[in-house]
């Protein structure tokens, strides 16, 4: 029993990881991004097109990543370039995603693919209780695994990193180091946005291999949320999908046992923990205890340094 919870929480958090990944990346830089639900829906109905059109899941992936790349830097240019309001930008791209997907992804409701299958790793498959939720999985749930550690080691490691948490932090330092800010940060919103966009793509190539008009279903106001909650760090991003990944397996037992709590009750849970978590972490943003970005959200000129 626990393993099945355990394996269908993997499964449920890993959309939401790689949305909050995406979006860490895009804050880490200084810039706040509240379209990551606009990005996941076009990234998921670009990943269903294309593997339809296709054939080939790598391919739909891509699209996915690619098309997701490409909104983000409408908002890039936006915030970045024309140092525009992020909150009004980010909510624009989120009401732009809703809108072109449900257009043009019409005529794709009620048509299938074949969606990732499982891949067992030899030996660790086998092991008891965390055998098969961890390591009989699909390939992009590995591939998160991997983003996870990857995206830490960026980010304190290489010198690449390490300048773009400065430009997050203190931008008109790293101007002065040489560092180009303002590509700095629109390849790491740019980026963010196509990592945000394989999320989306998880659900319609993986979770439930169609489209569905809205799928995404508030699952990328959850990683805004997170990306707060998790201090902006990867492996408590993973700690957090997984989280809200198990409220949403636990309510779907819940309704799949035929409990006689309301569905809708049920339906809220993923939410209502969404909104503790926010109380949670402004408590500890009040109190210090946060490794929130100094400059998160602040635009950077240039000509305004002193």
């Amino acid at each position: 029993m626990f393993e099945i919870l355990l394996d269908a929480t993997v499964r449920a958090g890993t959309p939401i990881l790689f949305a909050t990944l995406g979006a860490i990346i895009n804050e880490r830089a200084g810039i706040i991004n509240l379209g990551i639900e606009g990005l996941m829906l076009i990234g998921a109905l670009a990943g269903f097109a294309a593997t339809q059109a296709s054939g080939s899941l790598l391919l739909g992936v891509l699209a996915a990543f690619v098309a997701a790349m490409l909104a983000g830097s409408i908002h890039g240019f936006i915030t970045v370039q024309l140092r525009g309001n992020q909150i009004v930008s980010g909510l624009a791209l989120t009401m732009f995603g809703i809108g072109i997907t449900a257009l043009f992804g019409r005529s794709m409701v009620g048509l299938t693919i074949a969606g990732f299958e499982r891949v067992a790793i030899p030996g660790l498959s086998k092991l008891p209780v965390i055998g098969k939720p961890f390591f009989n999985q699909d390939l992009l749930i590995y591939f998160s695994f991997l983003l996870v550690v990857v995206i830490s080691l960026f980010f304190y490691r290489p010198r690449w990193g390490l300048a773009l948490r400065t430009v997050g932090e203190n931008p008109a330092a790293a101007d002065t180091c040489g560092v180009p800010v303002i590509l700095a940060r629109f390849m790491a919103v740019t980026i963010g946005s196509g990592i945000v966009g394989i999320g989306g793509a998880y659900l319609s190539l993986a979770t439930t291999p169609m489209w569905i008009e809205n799928m995404t279903a508030g699952r990328g106001w959850i990683a805004v949320a997170l990306v707060i909650f998790a201090s902006w760090s990867s492996y408590r991003a993973l700690a957090g999908a997984y989280l809200f990944g198990g409220i949403t397996a636990m309510q779907l037992r819940f309704q799949a046992m035929g409990t006689t709590v309301s569905v809708h009750i049920l339906q809220m849970m993923p939410y209502f923990f969404t909104i503790l978590v926010l109380v949670i972490s402004t408590i500890r943003l009040q109190k210090g205890a946060s490794q929130q970005p100094e400059n998160l959200g602040q635009p950077y000129d240039r000509e305004d340094r002193k």
